[in-house]
């Protein structure tokens, strides 16, 4: 699998920011959050509290405002407004900008991210039977082939930047949770000739992955598994577990769930895998994860981390992240071992 000769950051990106103007829409024209602060400073959790939110969306619309340079979180996580948010976005200032916005009151995806931001739940992305949740969406077979199918293209520029980014030359096998078409296990596979993976996948992606796997050559090398990752057990026998943009579905107890799944079924020397596009420590930036975060929290149960909330996570489960190594589009992968005891 050979990667793209030129760059397609700025077509991923586009799509990615695609939610991000609704949100600053809903804070400025529906929250008055700028105005709010000033008079009265709180955290995330108390822009929460004080609006009745959901704590998950607020926390992805804070980031994206601190990315954008609108807020800035002090050193106990306060939320300072900054300068141009202060002089263009507060009631009373000479230049206050918040009418330009007035007109994007009604736009359909402001009142979508009002929706998450109050429920905490997706909207609007219906499957065949209506569904809003892109996860209970995944259930039809329409829906899963669109939706693979999105991500299996992007997984081709992805796919040969994983596989330069790790050294899985003395690996056995890997376990490719949540692997979609299969294009990560394909992309490791071709790289690595001793390497034999299984993905680990649900109905009706599960087909979709062996009809990849089959077309790329690779059903001697390449396992699939129909199961609910959450539920049923895993295949042992994997040395590596890999998840490549599945965290980023999920909200953090569900996150939790799966990295404690991966490290009761690893042996000693095993490795955990996390790819994807990842929040600064600081919740700052970069402006593009920032942007994608919103969009994941509207469709999906998740949003983005950063490594220093993984490595929390992965800490208390006594796994360690020793590298973290670029990859493309704005991702990057993270390699976690056990920690020395």
């Amino acid at each position: 699998m050979l990667p793209p000769t030129t760059d397609p950051s700025l077509l991923y990106r586009l799509r990615d920011g695609i939610a991000a103007v609704d949100a600053v829409a809903a804070a400025i024209v529906h929250l008055d959050l700028f105005t709010s602060l000033v008079r009265e400073p709180a955290d995330v959790a108390g822009v929460a509290r004080r609006f009745a939110l959901h704590p998950r969306p607020t926390d992805v619309l804070c980031t994206l405002l601190a990315a954008q340079g609108l807020l800035h979180r002090d050193a106990t996580g306060g939320l300072e407004v900054t300068p141009t948010a202060r002089e263009f976005l507060v009631a009373g200032s000479p230049f206050d900008a918040r009418a330009y916005y007035a007109a994007m009151r009604d736009r359909p995806g402001v009142a979508d991210f009002l929706e998450v931001l109050r429920r905490g739940r997706p909207a609007n992305w219906p499957g065949e039977e209506g569904e809003a949740d892109w996860h209970a969406a995944m259930r039809s077979e329409a829906f899963a082939e669109a939706f693979t199918a999105a991500m299996d293209c992007r997984g081709h520029v992805l796919a040969p930047a994983v596989a330069a980014a790790v050294d899985l030359s003395a690996a056995a096998r890997v376990l490719d949770v949540g692997g979609g078409s299969g294009v990560y296990s394909i992309g490791l596979a071709d790289s690595f000739s001793r390497l034999r993976a299984t993905v680990l996948e649900a109905p009706p992606v599960d087909a979709i992955a062996r009809r990849t796997i089959h077309a790329a050559g690779l059903d001697s090398r390449i396992d699939v598994v129909a199961a609910d990752m959450f539920a049923a057990a895993w295949p042992a026998g994997h040395d590596v577990h890999l998840f490549s943009n599945v965290l980023h579905d999920w909200d953090e107890p569900d996150c939790r769930r799966l990295l404690a799944r991966a490290a009761a079924a690893l042996p000693p020397g095993g490795r955990i895998l996390i790819h994807d596009m990842l929040l600064d420590d600081g919740k700052d930036g970069p402006l593009w994860a920032a942007e994608y975060s919103v969009l994941l929290s509207t469709v999906t149960q998740g949003r983005l981390y950063s490594a220093a909330e993984i490595g929390g996570w992965l800490g208390e489960l006594g796994f360690e992240i020793v590298a973290r190594s670029p990859t493309a589009l704005g991702r990057s992968i993270l390699t976690a071992t056990r920690g020395r005891s």
